[in-house]
């Protein structure tokens, strides 16, 4: 049996803002780490290791 919770937050307008800001960032990497995966396959058909991704995004 599977059990899920849900929380609801009330974040004032400033935590709502830095929220927006810090899930900007995270799509924003998220996508640039798929794009690299994508072509990295396109080119040589070889997947990328998570590490080739952590290093791909602390170079960036």
């Amino acid at each position: 049996m599977l059990k899920a919770y849900k929380y609801r937050i009330y974040p004032s307008k400033e935590q709502e803002i830095q929220l927006a800001k810090t899930f900007g960032c995270c799509r924003f990497v998220y996508n640039q780490t798929l794009a690299y995966r994508k072509d990295a396959y396109e080119k040589e058909k070889n997947s990328i290791s998570k590490t080739d991704c952590n290093n791909y995004c602390n170079r960036e």
